[in-house]
């Protein structure tokens, strides 16, 4: 089986999860990597892991209202995330939101200095 560390992951909010992994594996070619809550779901294609978060997920709640329907960021794995929100902060790093914690884990979004949107992810241990 291959690690989450092993993909590149990105999270797209949609509105339906149950739609978006149909459409993701009937038309593109994904494969459903796990669906382990009606809100929730991961698909795969290649290296990419493309992680499907419906409104419920902890993922769309921590989306600042200002972006509109937007909000789709690169998701980075990290170990410890209060470790490496302390050490952005530290560095002069602003987040965009407060830690969220959802049924997955812990996350937090800060954006690049073009305003692209960056999730510090803590899988639930």
């Amino acid at each position: 089986m291959t690690t989450a560390a092993q993909f590149a992951s990105v999270r797209y909010l949609v509105d339906d999860v149950q739609a978006a992994v149909d459409f993701y594996t009937t038309h593109l070619g994904f494969t459903l990597r796990s669906n382990p809550a009606p809100a929730f779901a991961d698909v795969t294609r290649g290296p990419l892991r493309l992680l499907l978060s419906g409104p419920a997920t902890s993922g769309a709640r921590a989306t600042p209202a200002d972006l509109g329907t937007g909000g789709n960021r690169i998701h980075l794995i990290v170990d410890d995330l209060d470790t490496e929100t302390d050490r952005l902060r530290s560095a002069g790093v602003a987040f965009r939101s407060e830690v969220v914690r959802g049924p997955g884990g812990r996350q937090i979004l800060l954006a690049d200095p073009a305003g692209n949107l960056i999730e510090l992810f803590e899988a639930a241990r």
